[in-house]
């Protein structure tokens, strides 16, 4: 059985202010861009082989506003300790430094980093477990 491809949408009122948090922080490369798409401006970032990718997207003339809550959070697993350190240095190199996480259980084995719209990304080193 194939596995579907995840796109995760939202808006921003600033989609390139998001791409240094995104493309030069988390590593994710640009695959895909529209201006003026029946009113919108979008930017879709992923990785090659990741079943899954980013959109943000600004409607013309209107206020698309921030994160509606500290907890709204993507969550990366990274198992491997090297690879975790790596991308945690990655970002700060980009320029971004980890923040509090609202909820403490985060901030036991990741770190969390906050985009320019105030969302949060949770960089942690465990597996998942199902």
């Amino acid at each position: 059985m194939s596995v579907p491809v995840l796109r995760v949408a939202r808006p921003t009122n600033n989609p390139a202010a998001l791409l240094p948090f995104y493309r030069d922080g988390l590593g994710f490369a640009v695959i895909g861009q529209f201006t003026d798409h029946a009113g919108f401006d979008g930017l879709m970032l992923g990785h090659a082989r990741a079943p899954y990718h980013l959109e943000f997207t600004r409607e013309h003339g209107h206020a698309a506003g921030g994160a509606p809550s500290p907890e709204h959070l993507l969550v990366f697993y990274l198992p491997d300790a090297d690879a975790w350190l790596a991308a945690v240095d990655r970002m700060r190199r980009a320029g971004f430094a980890p923040v509090p996480a609202h909820n403490p259980y985060w901030d036991q084995h990741g770190l969390t980093f906050q985009d320019p719209d105030g969302y949060r990304v949770v960089l942690q080193r465990a597996a998942w477990e199902r």
